[in-house]
């Protein structure tokens, strides 16, 4: 298969598609809109994962796991969350099966093997959480109770793409209890501070953080925040999401404690999540047509080492050299892979970390040893440069820090330079189809010209920001009062 990627101007879905297959990072499998995350991609998700849960625990929350199979009825217990999720949940009915008599080498659901009760794969898992929360909770004293789960879920979606929406994903879903409901709130506008700091320091994504509108809320939320980043394409991508449950779910499953004064009440609560679709906001946040190219710091191999040889001898000299290197740079925590293979030329071997977004790329030959130099070239500016060996561990900390910046900066100014303020609704209509981005436009916050204007331009609301400026206007489809400027966009 030709390496060569279908360029974004081109057609900017095939590219992605076509990049996250060439990379290596995931592929279709046999069960029908489900992915398998190959070896490298998941290393990727793995270094996501570990920052992540580094953040949460300092916060305070511990990791616990929960049944994927919920009975129908404690689905159904919190009604506006069972509304939300029923058309996408897979439901298991049976628990054997059996050979099939009119089909020899077949089987067939066994007719006998009903549950008695139907069980939901989990598309969320607030249900079975709530219900052992029950069991948890009783006094003042065993709360805040602050839970995070690392776990898959099902939500069976008609039109899937690989990471940005697929039926099956992975993903960390919080779950708190708290005795206020103040500190529900604090707690989930925390999570999303949090979910910033790793989108914009890790990721290198800058995000907007805001509240979401009344129809676009989680299902049995009564506020939800968000952040949200814009892909180069110019359409939003919802990038994490955490939830004011107030005390819907605790009264659903009758969640109650004794308060310092002995009354009983029942707690305040939140959830917050993110998942998979953050490998695809990575991809196409800051890949090129000459494929990936990712931040340093959650690159799996920050640096590859190439040799480029004639002899064996020249193999080995290289060889000592090499692992000389790899001891300096793993001494300063930075991952680094010498890639030896003999079944590869080194065109093929640049050619593929190229593809893959290793962010530095050190070649060493005959010639660079005499010199007691290296070839170090970057992989998201495609520039390269001699470099002394005395010094090239300082050179390669000082370059992975400037990579960071540099991704997070570019990404910065286009996201900026793509929010624009309207006043018409012309205007609105133009800028969505010819420069596309953030759209700042005042709305009269009522769900129906929310609606009206989703039906008309395929836009929606992506978030009411939280910083920024508060002025009132007139709601640039409807002429009635606005209170302040919210951000449209197509989105993922």
């Amino acid at each position: 298969m030709s390496k060569k990627l279908t360029s974004r101007a081109q057609d900017y879905s095939k590219w992605y598609n076509e990049l996250v297959v060439k990379a290596d990072l995931a592929e279709n499998s046999a069960v029908r809109g489900c992915m398998v995350i190959k070896p490298y991609g998941y290393a990727i998700w793995e270094k996501m994962q570990a920052e992540l849960d580094r953040m949460f625990k300092e916060t305070g929350h511990q990791n616990a796991y929960f049944p994927l199979l919920v009975p129908k009825s404690l689905f159904e217990a919190e009604e506006k969350n069972a509304e939300g999720f029923a058309k996408e949940c897979a439901v298991v009915t049976h628990y054997r099966l059996q050979n099939d008599p009119d089909k020899p080498g077949k089987l067939r659901v066994d007719p006998e093997a009903k549950l008695e009760e139907e069980l939901v794969v989990r598309p969320t898992s607030e249900a079975i959480i709530w219900n052992t929360f029950r069991g948890w909770v009783q006094s003042y004293r065993d709360l805040p109770l602050l839970i995070n789960q690392w776990a898959n879920v099902v939500r069976w979606e008609m039109r899937t793409r690989l990471f940005l929406r697929t039926a099956e994903f992975l993903w960390q879903e919080g779950h708190t209890a708290h005795a206020t409901k103040k500190e529900a709130l604090d707690e989930a506008a925390l999570m999303n501070n949090v979910y910033a700091t790793f989108a914009e320091k890790f990721m290198a994504i800058p995000v907007i953080q805001g509240l979401k509108t009344e129809s676009e809320r989680f299902a049995g939320a009564d506020e939800t925040y968000c952040i949200e980043a814009l892909m180069q394409d110019g359409k939003a991508l919802q990038a994490g999401t955490s939830h004011f449950l107030g005390q819907n779910f605790a009264k659903a499953f009758d969640v109650k404690f004794a308060n310092k004064e002995g009354k009983q009440d029942h707690v305040w609560a939140t959830s917050w999540g993110v998942s998979t679709r953050l490998m695809g906001a990575l991809i196409m946040t800051h890949s090129d047509d000459h494929g990936l190219v990712l931040p340093p710091s959650l690159a799996p191999n920050q640096v590859v080492i190439v040799p480029i040889y004639k002899s064996e001898e020249d193999l080995n000299n290289i060889t000592e050299v090499a692992n000389s290197i790899l001891t300096d740079l793993r001494a300063k925590h930075i991952t680094v892979k010498f890639d030896n293979r003999d079944t590869h030329r080194p065109g093929a071997k640049f050619a593929q970390h190229e593809l893959q977004g290793v962010p530095l790329r050190i070649a060493i030959g005959p010639k660079d040893l005499a010199n007691g130099t290296v070839e170090l070239a970057r992989r998201d500016t495609l520039s390269k440069q001699v470099v002394d060996l005395n010094n090239l561990t300082e050179t390669i900390e000082n370059l992975l820090k400037e990579i960071q910046d540099t991704l997070f900066n570019k990404a910065l100014d286009f996201r900026d330079s793509h929010i624009t303020e309207v006043n018409s609704f012309e205007e609105f209509k133009d800028v969505l189809e010819n420069k596309t981005g953030f759209i700042s436009a005042h709305w009269d916050g009522t769900t129906e010209t929310e609606d009206k204007i989703k039906e008309i331009t395929k836009a929606t609301i992506r978030c009411v920001p939280l910083e920024g400026p508060v002025e009132p206007g007139v709601c640039v489809y409807s002429g009635k009062p606005s209170a302040q400027r919210v951000l449209f966009a197509k989105a993922y």
